[in-house]
Order: C-alpha cells, then structure tokens, then sequence
C-alpha cells in the first residue's frame, strides 16, 4: 500500500526493512510492484519483494524507472539471469518509458529484511 508524504513523493511502509520509493505516478508504481512480485528467485518459493530484494524504486516523471535491488548472497546462482529478467519485465510495463536494475550488497540482505508473509511461507515464524 502507498502511502503518500507531504513533498508528493511516496513511501511503502513494512514492519521489516521498507524499499525506498521515490514517483509522482503511484497507479504506474503499483503496476511496478505487481510485475515485481511476479519474479522468484527460482530455489525460493516467495517473489523478491516479499524476499525484501528490493531496495528502491525511482520512477521519475518521464516514467523512467530504476530499481536497485540485491540477492540473497554475491554468489548467488541467479545473480547473471535474475536481475536481468526482472529488468525486461519491467520494460515490458505500459507506459514505462525506460527500466534498469542497479544490483548491490549494500546493506548486505538477511532474512529479516523477509516479509512476515515470506518468513511464515518459508517457515521462520
């Protein structure tokens, strides 16, 4: 759910570690999210937004769109095709003029940045 701030930029509030979210178009930004929580690292039944993979979403007013995002480890088996997938998922988004993932370990990812919805699938709480 978005939650809009008083500068007319939009957040996602969690319990857990929250994406930063910087729009002015939050029906396109939804649209976003829904096409990002279609993308599953494939050894995880749980999609990277309720895994807490992404870390910001920047949609500017061109609706160029950047995401940075990270894995679950550096050396993780999808870490060339994941990134990569999700990227072209999003181009694929009507009315997105332009898509790029920016992938980074910093802050490294833990399994509390994981949704309560992934930790119960994946059997932590």
């Amino acid at each position: 759910m978005l939650n809009q701030e008083s500068n007319d930029q939009h957040t996602i509030n969690k319990e857990k570690m929250s994406p930063i979210i910087t729009t002015k178009n939050t029906e396109l930004t939804q649209k976003v999210i829904d096409v990002i929580k279609t993308c599953y690292d494939p050894e995880i039944p749980v999609d990277i937004w309720e895994l807490g993979l992404i870390y910001e979403i920047d949609l500017d007013i061109e609706n160029n769109l950047n995401v940075k995002m990270t894995l679950t480890s550096p050396s993780c088996p999808v870490a060339e095709t994941l990134p990569p997938e999700v990227e072209q998922k999003l181009r694929d988004i009507e009315g997105i003029k332009s898509a790029k993932i920016t992938l980074t370990f910093e802050p490294p990812w833990e399994k509390e940045m994981m949704s309560e919805v992934a930790q119960l699938e994946l059997g932590f709480m």
